[in-house]
């Protein structure tokens, strides 16, 4: 599997001897019919096809494999057992008569995930011997200045074709993607060629492992990372080879060396108390340790906000490779780790040393596929996108207090995104008041959802809007994935009624008793939905997540019900 060009979009296919139809497929030089052999096999292989692309033939499968979003995809078993090694051992330890049994991706693959695209791309290879383009939405990047030759989102999606060709023992499709990942190994950054590295590795690709660990080793890359993320014997060889390159070190500086160990290492198990005591016994400092570019890469968002607190480590602190804390979070993705920085001044429109800002970084790993999905009102936003939102909207907000921007125009977005998330918190509040204060200390929501202060200056005032936002946003994800069904009644409730809870005491006194009502009606829906989703979570043996008050709330909850009734 190899680029046709620089400019490429997608992975393509070059290992046939056939050229491409222009559609994505294969076509064999007989498939007109001056060849009855050739031409009986490419029937075969678009007939074979059709029980993937063609609803109709949907029923015919008789096994489902679960991929993300809980996404259902019908396979025929036959096929796959007869193509696959590791599908014929599966389904030969699972037979089952009577029902269409059905199995999860995420319990097949040992070492990553793979996506919904990329197994459809593979079933179609094991299907109809035949390689699709893969499709743009997963394999580019937002970023409008990129080639789409090696960034992030490319890296992941041949990532995942190759999680899925190893594990499935398709071996003639793990050289076709490994020839592409040695392409791409040459020209990406050096952090992506990390995952690739750790994939040749578990599935034992010599040559593939061989150029990585070359590439990394000459790399610039600090020995703390590569330890904190590589297996322990592909880290050994890397050091191995730099030894050589490497100066001789001193007494002092393994002496240094171990006080940075331990201050990691105190970050690690989120012990800042043990970080203090450190700081004051040893020399070195937080900045020396680049405390604050670990913390924004490996370590819990509470924890960045309690070294920032702090107030020892300098936020805009370039490490050796010329990158600041904000370009390690940008990278992670975490936007409560963006928006903890960018609070205490970090510089968004610093550039690494190679000219890139947080904004560009975040763009360049995330996939066009989330960032522009339209999400239905009450769905979570996408992390990349809503990291790229805040560093977008902190751009601008820097921008504006040069060009004299009234600042009301910049978080015009972020009031209107508040509006939602406060009413739907609001409304969980009303309707189930324990659950939802529950769902708020998981959030840790309750420090940070007042109103924000109209005195403060316009940066501190929008990154102040953001962190409440988050903080909304994961109060309200806290509660869906503790109560699915809840969530899903309210999601139908803000959609298709008043998204206010104000608006319940407007109106005339007809509209009034008509709006209690509907909520009268809202909390049988909700009283109904609850209990399924403590019988799931029951059905689960899923960890207690309600505090003692909670067993009352469903009790509460049939008063209101019945004081709702009466009124």
């Amino acid at each position: 599997m190899e680029y046709g060009n620089e400019i490429s979009s997608s992975l393509t296919f070059s290992s046939s001897p056939y050229p491409s139809n222009g559609s994505g497929s294969v076509n064999h030089p007989m498939e007109n019919g001056s060849d009855p052999e050739n031409l009986s096999l490419s029937k075969l292989s678009s007939g074979l096809e059709t029980l993937l692309v063609n609803e109709e033939y949907e029923s015919y499968n008789d096994a489902e494999i679960v991929v993300e979003g809980n996404v259902a995809v019908g396979v025929n078993r036959c096929i796959l057992a007869a193509r696959s090694p590791y599908f014929h051992q599966l389904f030969r330890q699972q037979l089952e008569g009577g029902r269409r049994p059905k199995y999860e991706l995420s319990e097949m693959l040992p070492y990553g995930r793979v996506g919904h695209e990329a197994f459809t791309l593979v079933l179609q290879y094991l299907y109809t011997g035949r390689i699709k383009a893969s499709p743009r939405e997963v394999s580019t990047c937002v970023d409008e200045a990129c080639c789409h030759g090696a960034c992030g989102p490319l890296v992941n999606y041949a990532l995942e074709l190759m999680f899925a060709s190893a594990t499935f023992q398709i071996k003639e499709l793990v050289l076709l993607v490994q020839r592409h990942l040695l392409n791409i190994v040459e020209k990406a950054l050096v952090e992506d060629v990390i995952p690739i590295l750790v994939a040749a590795f578990h599935y034992h690709l010599d040559q593939l492992l061989s150029d990585c660990v070359e590439r990394v080793a000459k790399s610039d890359l600090d020995n703390v990372c590569l330890e904190k993320e590589l297996p322990v014997d592909v880290y050994a060889k890397i050091r191995s080879l730099r030894v050589e390159s490497e100066p001789l070190t001193t007494e002092s500086d393994s002496v240094v060396e171990k006080q940075i160990r331990k201050i990691h290492k105190a970050l690690d198990s989120d012990d800042v108390e043990l970080l203090k005591l450190l700081l004051n016994e040893s020399s070195v400092t937080l900045d020396e340790a680049y405390a604050l570019h670990y913390a924004a890469a490996y370590c819990d968002p509470k924890v960045v906000n309690e070294i920032l607190s702090l107030g020892l480590a300098n936020v805009d602190l370039m490490n050796r490779r010329g990158i600041t804390p904000l370009h390690v979070a940008a990278r992670r993705r975490e936007p409560l780790v963006l928006v903890a920085l960018l609070n205490k001044g970090a510089g968004v429109t610093r550039t690494t040393s190679e000219g890139r800002t947080a904004i560009n970084i975040c763009r360049r790993l995330t996939r066009a596929k989330d960032y522009n999905e339209n999400k239905k009102q009450g769905e979570s936003s996408n992390k990349d996108r809503l990291c790229i939102d805040i560093l977008e909207t902190k751009m601008r907000s820097s921008e504006s207090e040069d060009l004299g921007v009234p600042s009301q125009v910049i978080t015009y977005d972020l009031h209107m995104k508040l509006d939602y998330y406060e009413n739907r918190v609001s409304f969980a509040r009303l309707l189930y008041p324990a659950e939802a204060k529950v769902a708020m200390e998981i959030a840790d929501a309750d420090t940070h959802t007042s109103k924000v202060d109209s005195n403060e200056s316009s940066t501190t005032h929008t990154t102040s809007l953001h962190l409440r936002l988050l903080t909304l946003f994961k109060t309200v994800e806290t509660g869906r994935r503790y109560f699915p069904h809840c969530a899903e009644v309210l999601d139908k409730f803000l959609v298709d009624d008043m998204l206010d809870p104000c608006l319940f005491e407007e109106g005339s006194l007809e509209e009034q008793r008509m709006k209690k009502r509907r909520l009268t009606e809202l909390k049988e829906e909700l009283l109904e939905a609850f209990y399924k989703d403590k019988a799931d979570q029951k059905k689960h043996n899923q960890r207690p997540v309600l505090s003692p008050s909670s067993s009352s709330s469903s009790s509460s909850f049939k008063l209101r019900r019945k004081q709702h009734i009466t009124n």
